[in-house]
C-alpha cells in the first residue's frame, strides 16, 4: 500500500519561501510510470495543481505558478520537495502531494497525502 506524507512548515512569512517534502513508502518514486505530485486548495476554493516530478525524473509545471516554483527528488530517501518562493497570503492553502499514474491519456490520482496547512501571514 502506496502512502504519502506531507511535512513542512505551518506559517510562513511574506516574502519567504516555502519548502514541503513528501516522504513516500509502499513504493519507489522511481517506478515506472508514475507522477509525484504538489496540488493545493486554498480555502473555499477548487484544487490547483502545481507541479510534478516523473519517475524518470522529468519535471512538469503549472505556468501559473513556474517562475516561483520548483520540484526536486531524492531517491535514495524516496522524497519529493516543493519549493514556493516569494509566498503571499493567497498562497495559504492545504498542500497536498499526491501520486498520478498515466491511464488512457488521462493522469488519474489514486493515492494522496493527507495535506498540510500552510498559513501565509506577517
Amino acid at each position: 500500500q502506496v502512502q504519502l506524507q506531507e511535512s513542512g512548515p505551518g506559517l510562513v512569512k511574506p516574502p519567504q519561501t516555502l519548502s514541503l517534502t513528501c516522504t513516500v513508502s509502499g513504493g519507489s518514486i522511481t517506478t515506472n510510470y508514475y507522477y509525484w505530485t504538489w496540488i493545493r486548495q486554498p480555502p473555499g476554493k477548487g484544487l490547483e495543481w502545481m507541479r510534478a516530478i516523473a519517475y524518470s525524473g522529468s519535471t512538469y509545471y503549472s505556468p501559473s505558478l513556474k517562475s516561483r516554483t520548483s520540484i526536486s527528488r531524492d531517491t535514495f530517501k524516496n522524497q519529493f520537495t516543493l519549493q514556493l518562493s516569494s509566498v503571499t497570503p493567497e498562497d495559504t492553502a492545504v498542500y497536498y502531494c499526491a501520486r498520478g499514474a498515466l491511464n488512457s491519456g488521462l493522469v488519474m490520482y489514486e493515492y494522496w497525502g493527507q495535506g498540510t496547512q500552510v498559513t501565509v501571514s506577517s
